[in-house]
């Protein structure tokens, strides 16, 4: 079969099965950690399948006996009111970023509720979720009825967590042309501790305030409380970040509590990373860069243009595999002489959602 693309191994996984939804063409990936001791798909893995499997409507998924190789027959995406409880072994944010690309492409509008655990230090929190990838999905039309909600907070090992995300769906999406940065002008932040001190969220504020004050005076850093049921099952404290520019572009930082690390440390390296990841420069952060990219692939039958920082190695793969799925290449070139920032271009595919159930 003509349509059927083919990949080895598990890094990458996510964006392919996306990719390969949108796109319509069937994957197989196979040696998956196969030379691993324990071999095969982590429950992580299986728990997005199903995921998927669910938000879609006549999605084939086979897996081997061993759990190396998986086939995927897309279907449509079909959105509605899904539950899902997400594994301990990851965060929601695992979960959610694949969800984000496909959400305004489905038949229904979503109503998905997500259950776990809400901050950890492998993927996206749901703070950042909230108040800075959606904001990115808005660059490209998607504003009406576009809401993550925080019912619950969840910190590992035990999770608890609860969020619902609601997303609109479009016929198309806008084609980009975010090409200045323009000047931070303000940064906003949430501080969240639960079943900890409530004292610990302020004291992340103060010392991340010790390093942000310095450069501008718009900021406003919230302290986010839950309390009892609320507030999960184990102990955790979070501070997030965001930076926002005099033309909306925003870039944004994380810091998550560890075992025998004050609240103090965690603010600082929080203020820290957003000074890292705004002086790089760009329209975009670097945590955001494949959800920009893969919305320039799906806009309009027109050029399409970002500026944003060098592209990190996943970054990388993800061009690749666009240029498998969908045979779009984007253009990449210093945006100025000397300048580490990069201006993307591509043509758009024109994606029309045909799932869409007409109103």
């Amino acid at each position: 079969m003509s349509s059927l693309l083919h990949f080895s191994g598990h890094q990458h996984l996510r964006h392919r099965l996306v990719l390969s939804i949108l796109s319509g063409k069937h994957v197989r990936i196979d040696k998956i950690r196969s030379d691993d001791k324990n071999p095969g798909l982590r429950d992580f893995e299986i728990s997005l399948l199903r995921l998927l499997e669910k938000v879609t409507n006549g999605t084939v998924i086979e897996i081997s006996v061993t759990g190396t190789a998986i086939l995927l027959k897309p279907g449509i995406i079909s959105g509605g009111a899904i539950t899902h409880d997400c594994p301990l072994s990851r965060s929601i944010g695992y979960f959610l970023e694949p969800i984000v690309m496909l959400a305004p492409f489905s038949k229904t509008p979503f109503q998905l509720t997500l259950r776990g655990i809400t901050t950890d230090e492998n993927d996206l929190s749901v703070d950042i979720y909230r108040t800075v990838t959606l904001p990115h999905l808005q660059l490209f039309g998607l504003s009406d009825g576009l809401e993550l909600r925080i019912k619950k907070r969840g910190a590992p090992p035990e999770g608890g967590g609860e969020i619902q995300f609601l997303c609109p769906i479009a016929k198309q999406v806008k084609t980009l042309n975010f090409v200045e940065p323009g000047k931070i002008k303000r940064i906003r932040g949430v501080a969240h501790a639960v079943r900890v001190n409530p004292q610990f969220s302020n004291r992340m504020i103060e010392s991340s305030r010790s390093v942000l004050n310095r450069y501008i005076p718009d900021i406003y850093l919230y302290s986010d409380v839950y309390k009892g049921d609320e507030s999960g099952r184990s102990p955790g404290y979070a501070l997030s970040l965001l930076a926002e520019s005099t033309t909306s572009a925003i870039h944004c930082s994380e810091a998550i509590s560890k075992p025998g690390v004050a609240p103090e440390d965690i603010g600082l390296e929080a203020a820290r990373a957003l000074m890292a990841e705004v002086n790089l420069g760009g329209c975009v952060d670097r945590k955001h860069q494949i959800l920009v990219l893969l919305m320039m692939v799906l806009g309009s039958e027109d050029v399409g243009r970002c500026l944003m920082a060098e592209p990190t190695t996943r970054t990388i793969q993800f061009l690749r595999d666009v240029k498998q799925f969908f045979g779009t290449s984007f253009k990449i070139v210093p945006a100025e002489a000397g300048s580490s920032q990069l201006l993307y271009s591509c043509y758009g595919t024109g994606y029309v959602n045909a799932n869409r159930t007409l109103a």
